[in-house]
């Protein structure tokens, strides 16, 4: 099934209605579609690297508002979230979920939104079963979304697919590397503030 859809993402990419394709799988894979939009971004910005940054903000917003549907999935359908996280390898997720905001809160959207190995759809369900802050469920998936799909696009427009699979090989290098980064930025800025 999943070698399927995969497969029909990757037909997407070459069409005309390819853009309107990465809005679709960028907003549902934030709250149940399983292949990322990183499948359809990749070969979009290899056929027209001109546009790189367009598809990465077309992303990034179709993933942030896809993300505020997950979020209310888990705010006000409590049932269908639940199946969700079933589905999604976390059958007793609420309890568990609710305790990490409780107690990481912001880092858990800023890390997980980043890091392609959890899918993000997990974080918005979650987030909003934990009844977690919206205001800032929001602003933190706008910058890790943008982080991630831009540094997608980035990599591919200047390096293309030979740097993409060396990127791939030490994604947790670079996801480590990243989130170091953001850790000393939110701290400079606590300082400074």
């Amino acid at each position: 099934m999943f070698r399927k859809l995969y497969e029909w993402v990757m037909r997407l990419a070459g069409t005309r209605h390819a853009p309107i394709a990465l809005a679709a799988v960028s907003f549902t894979e934030s709250s149940f579609f399983p292949i990322p939009p990183d499948a359809l971004l990749g070969p979009m910005v290899l056929a027209r690297r001109d546009r790189a940054y367009v598809y990465a903000t077309l992303c990034t917003v179709a993933s942030v508002a896809g993300g505020m549907a997950g979020y209310a999935i888990g705010y006000f359908l409590d049932p269908l979230a639940q199946t969700l996280l079933s589905v999604l390898g976390h059958p007793e997720g609420q309890k568990e979920f609710e305790s990490w905001f409780a107690q990481w809160g912001l880092w858990i959207i800023l890390v997980k939104g980043v890091i392609f190995i959890i899918p993000y759809k997990l974080v918005t369900i979650a987030a909003g079963l934990a009844h977690f802050d919206f205001f800032t469920f929001v602003w933190a998936s706008v910058i890790t979304r943008s982080v991630r799909f831009f540094m997608v696009a980035a990599v591919l427009k200047h390096f293309g697919a030979a740097m993409l699979a060396e990127f791939e090989k030490r994604i947790t290098l670079y996801s480590i590397v990243l989130i170091v980064l953001l850790v000393g930025l939110i701290t400079a800025l606590k300082v400074l503030l």
